[in-house]
């Protein structure tokens, strides 16, 4: 009778293993995959398994992409400021003090200039960490000011989007206004003839790529960045139908003709200066 009596599981407590501290491993969001943490970062957090690439943040990004020590950054002190008195579930003062803290940066965009396989090019990336990578007016007065300097200074312009919020609606009408001026400035760069790579990561969304991210002579994307206006739910939602398979990732963008090529983070230092060469 005590046969039956016993527990149908048995609770075993697995302690955590001594000498393997939190985030030496990582898991794949493509393909589940645990990753050795070193391994990733020596592979430019693109996973070896299934090439499935990490987003990165702004700075981690200057130091893959950009000649090493030869970025000198413009306005880094510009920070963003609540015109509106903006309210909701969290006030705009609310995000972005957060946002600062967790990712070290005081707003979503940085510029400078900087050499790529020693020529110097006027560069600019956007953080999707911080507020999505949102255009306010801070961003877009960096991303106008760089494109500025690269005129005057006959440079070519990079410039990197990974911005999934769009025009920063905590701004209003503010953040509305930087899509045209981006734009307008980019305009004056390319009647003076000189070139402008945009380059769009996981995620380019919305008010970016309505504006400067979509306006480049030649724009090329990381495999798999979802790339579109309004998010494929929302789309879905409100047509009340299924879409492709893969539409609005990379790939799909590539065959439908809204951009030129798909690059992998590992070759894209080396496209970009043989594109500086080609077309400068």
């Amino acid at each position: 009778m005590l046969l039956f009596k016993k527990p149908k599981y048995t609770v075993v407590k697995v302690s955590k293993r001594k000498g393997v501290p939190d985030g030496t491993w990582l898991k794949c969001e493509g393909c589940g995959e645990m990753i050795y943490k070193k391994t990733l970062d020596e592979n430019l957090k693109v996973c070896p398994k299934c090439n499935y690439h990490f987003i990165i943040g702004a700075y981690e990004r200057i130091g893959m992409f950009l000649d090493n020590g030869s970025f000198e950054e413009f306005d880094k002190g510009m920070k963003p400021r609540d015109f509106l008195n903006f309210k909701g579930p969290k006030t705009y003062i609310e995000k972005i003090e957060k946002d600062t803290i967790a990712t070290g940066m005081e707003e979503a965009a940085v510029i400078g200039k900087g050499k790529i396989n020693n020529k110097n090019i006027g560069f600019a990336v956007t953080d999707s960490r911080f507020i999505m990578g949102s255009m306010g007016y801070v961003v877009g007065e960096k991303i106008t000011r760089i494109i500025e300097y690269s005129t005057e200074n006959s440079l070519p312009v990079v410039i990197i989007s990974g911005s999934g919020g769009g025009a920063r609606m905590y701004e209003g009408m503010i953040s509305l206004m930087q899509m045209a001026k981006t734009s307008a400035a980019l305009s004056k760069h390319h009647k003076a003839g000189l070139l402008y790579l945009s380059i769009l990561t996981n995620p380019t969304m919305a008010g970016v790529l309505a504006s400067f991210a979509s306006l480049g002579d030649i724009i090329m994307a990381e495999p798999k960045a979802l790339i579109g206006f309004t998010g494929p739910r929302v789309i879905e939602h409100t047509i009340r139908q299924k879409l492709p398979d893969g539409f609005q990732r990379s790939e799909f963008l590539l065959e439908h003709g809204l951009i030129d090529m798909v690059v992998s983070r590992k070759n894209l230092n080396y496209t970009v200066s043989q594109l500086i060469d080609y077309l400068s």
